[in-house]
């Protein structure tokens, strides 16, 4: 039986949690995560009060009714799950070298991404990105699969999923200009360059769909690794035909081995299927692994204890840091840009003259 990392090692000097923000993500993925590890939450802090302390009487802690009440604290870990535009007046107010987690997207573009890194910088944040998949069980057993070198050099990597999303679900989401990318696909590039390294470049086109409100829904994209490295990316969220032949699956050919990924969160969404990882090596015929948890919510099991653990000195490296976290920003811009620039034009047949 193959043997690798899915979980990531708890801390014996948990800071509470203060929480900005309380929609669904808090409520179905933070606060399972927090209790299931044993992180203690402090408060939770919402423009929507109500909402706010509701949640909080569900979970056993305060509910702040302003901003400034909410920054006010010392040795504590802020977490903020709030949208992209919010980050930087919040971290502007966080004390002087605090710890904070910052949700996904670091900003809507590469210009609030940069924004964000020279408050972080500035006010010297410990502070990383809530890009949580590389923390799911599947992803932590593929990376330690790959540093094992159980699969050698990978050279392959394909993103497939065939979805029907439900959208309607996420009504905010209409009109933004960008969504499939910059919200969902995010993930993956994050995902891709913890495993490959920084692309030189991208080809990308990103559109919507005739029965969608939403901007974007379907993304294409191939990522330049060089001349020994093939990575693509085809996302089509509009697959609207039954479950019998969607798909959201990763594979990854190494020269020695190889890796399939289910993730299951967006099969069914938001019941969902569960993950699966299956592993081909030089020595063994395909294995599929026990996985001890699910993208939801153990990834966010994983992000927390990463930060707490660098803040109490355990870990010596922050993973996702507002540092890495600007690069992958800087690939979904770069794959903004390339969608909007037209394809290579196909050369017109000549006409001759008799």
């Amino acid at each position: 039986m193959i043997e690798l990392q899915q979980t990531w090692p708890g801390t014996s000097q948990a800071k509470p949690i203060v929480i900005f923000g309380a929609g669904s993500i808090v409520a179905d993925a933070h606060l399972p995560a927090y209790r299931k590890a044993g992180l203690p939450v402090q408060g939770i802090y919402d423009p929507d009060h109500a909402k706010a302390a509701k949640l909080a009487s569900e979970w056993g802690c305060s509910a702040y009714e302003s901003l400034e009440q909410a920054v006010d604290h010392d040795e504590v870990v802020f977490d903020l799950a709030t949208p992209p535009a919010a980050h930087v007046d919040i971290l502007k107010k966080l004390p002087q070298g605090s710890p904070a987690l910052i949700q996904k997207p670091m900003g809507n573009d590469l210009t609030e991404a940069s924004a964000i890194l020279q408050v972080c910088t500035e006010r010297q944040l410990q502070a990383a990105v809530n890009f949580q998949l590389r923390f799911a069980p599947m992803s932590l057993a593929l990376k330690s699969a790959i540093d094992q070198g159980l699969l050698g050099k990978v050279v392959d990597f394909d993103a497939w999923l065939a979805l029907d999303t439900p959208w309607h679900l996420w009504k905010f989401l209409e009109g933004l200009p960008r969504v499939e990318i910059a919200l969902h696909s995010i993930h993956y590039l994050d995902l891709i360059r913890s495993i490959l390294g920084n692309p030189a470049g991208i080809h990308a086109r990103t559109m919507g769909h005739p029965a969608s409100q939403m901007s974007q829904t379907r993304t294409s994209a191939i990522l330049d690794f060089g001349d020994q490295v093939r990575c693509t990316l085809s996302i089509n969220h509009d697959h609207a035909f039954g479950r019998r032949f969607q798909a959201c699956e990763f594979r990854l050919c190494g020269t020695e081995g190889a890796a399939y990924l289910k993730l299951g969160v967006n099969l069914d969404y938001p019941r969902g299927e569960p993950d699966e990882l299956w592993i081909k090596t030089a020595k063994a015929d395909w294995q599929q692994i026990d996985l001890v948890g699910e993208w939801f919510p153990d990834a966010f099991v994983g992000r927390m204890l990463q930060l707490q653990r660098f803040v109490s000195g355990e870990d010596t490296q922050l993973i996702s840091s507002v540092q890495d976290g600007w690069h992958t920003m800087a690939l979904v811009e770069a794959a903004y840009t390339s969608s909007a620039a037209p394809m290579t034009p196909i050369p017109s047949q000549p006409e001759f003259t008799r």
